[in-house]
């Protein structure tokens, strides 16, 4: 792989840092959980080797930032890590794509009949359109939960937003607190807490 698409991936991935709070507005949270699963089982946890983040073998800034992240959150809830037989794994990835907007809206006249007179003295309608196209990076940060005895993803979290040019870890944390702010469960219940 050249050295300029690593580095476009390198940047397309810390630039996802900022999908929550760099963005102008919140994103888009959303999550889902397994029905079937007995979430009463699940007390530790540990990570995927590799994630979905060390694409090119190694790790990066942004999976450390996330890992910390996440561990923050998974033992707020009361699970431990451990690397011995975890009863969860985490996987976490991150995209960016560049996305188009256009919108056309009728344009406005300006003035009336030499520029006096407006509304029903106007001399013609169809005063034509004004489009507008706006270009922006669109990221995507997931989280997934795996039940490693079954092979079965059992909670997905996801964030989609648009990302702007303040990419730091503040805003790596409030990401993910945001995407765990669906998880309905804590260490060793089955029962879902409401989701905020």
């Amino acid at each position: 792989m050249n050295v300029s698409l690593k580095k476009f991936q390198w940047l397309a991935a810390a630039s996802l840092v900022a999908v929550v709070a760099g963005c102008a507005s919140s994103p888009t949270i959303r999550s889902d959980f397994d029905p079937s699963a007995d979430f009463s089982q699940y007390r530790t946890y540990d990570y995927f080797s590799p994630l979905g983040t060390d694409s090119e073998g190694y790790s990066t800034i942004l999976t450390n930032t996330i890992k910390s992240a996440v561990d923050r959150e998974m033992q707020a809830r009361g699970y431990v890590k451990s690397s011995s037989s975890p009863t969860l794994l985490v996987n976490f990835g991150a995209k960016v794509q560049q996305k188009t907007d256009v919108n056309t809206v009728p344009a406005a006249p300006v003035g009336g009949y030499y520029g006096y007179r407006g509304g029903f003295y106007a001399p013609w309608g169809g005063w034509g359109n004004e489009t507008y196209v706006d270009q922006y990076n669109e990221g995507t940060l997931n989280i997934d939960l795996v039940d490693p005895a079954r092979k079965q993803l059992v909670w997905e979290g996801v964030a989609v937003g648009r990302v702007s040019d303040d990419t730091n870890s503040a805003s790596v944390n409030a990401a993910v607190t945001q995407i765990f702010a669906k998880y309905p469960f804590t260490a060793g219940s089955a029962t879902a807490q409401p989701q905020k």
